[in-house]
């Protein structure tokens, strides 16, 4: 029987934190066509990606 969805919500939970933190960190020494593409892996990746991405200033609009 597999683990309780609350056990693998938490499993995606600190996943999602740490590629966060690794995208953050290639981010500050990134050309602008990195953080083009970063911004579109943080997209991918969360459902609050616009916040993180106006914090990283991935984008300027």
């Amino acid at each position: 029987m597999p683990g309780s969805e609350r056990r693998r919500e938490l499993r995606r939970r600190k996943k999602r934190k740490e590629k966060i933190a690794m995208l953050r960190k290639r981010a500050e020494k990134a050309s602008a066509s990195e953080k083009a593409e970063i911004a579109d892996k943080l997209r991918n990746l969360t459902p609050g990606a616009n916040v993180l991405i106006a914090d990283m200033k991935l984008e300027s609009r």
